[in-house]
């Protein structure tokens, strides 16, 4: 499957951001689906993930109550929701599909190009 992240820009501190995450060549529904982030000089980390029926979510504990993730199968298309954005979350954004069992898996099989944001103080 192949995964295009895209809806990144530049948004001021406390305003909000909703990335896509456009999937092709796949079976989309059979992929648990991951947001993850990787700032200038640092790790990249988890931010949410979705199951394949779209009813279990997980969060980062940074993510818990300003982020949303959700899924529309039908368009084969996973979001994210960013609200009250901090400048410390400039970031490239990407998404990740799963063969995994659950949203608690590390294990993520396809990776697409990523999408920055850029927050600004």
């Amino acid at each position: 499957v192949q995964l295009q992240a895209s809806g990144g820009g530049l948004v001021q501190a406390g305003g909000s951001l909703r990335l896509a995450c456009a999937a092709s060549g796949g079976t989309f529904g059979s992929y648990i689906v991951g947001w993850f982030r990787q700032a200038p000089g640092k790790e990249r980390e988890f931010v949410a993930a979705i199951s394949r029926n779209g009813i279990t979510t997980r969060y980062a504990d940074s993510a818990k109550g300003r982020f949303t993730i959700s899924r529309d199968n039908a368009k084969n298309t996973v979001y994210l929701l960013m609200n009250s954005l901090k400048p410390e979350e400039t970031a490239v954004y990407y998404c990740a599909a799963s063969r995994g069992q659950s949203t608690i898996t590390r294990a993520y099989d396809y990776w697409g190009p990523g999408t920055q944001v850029t927050v600004s103080s």
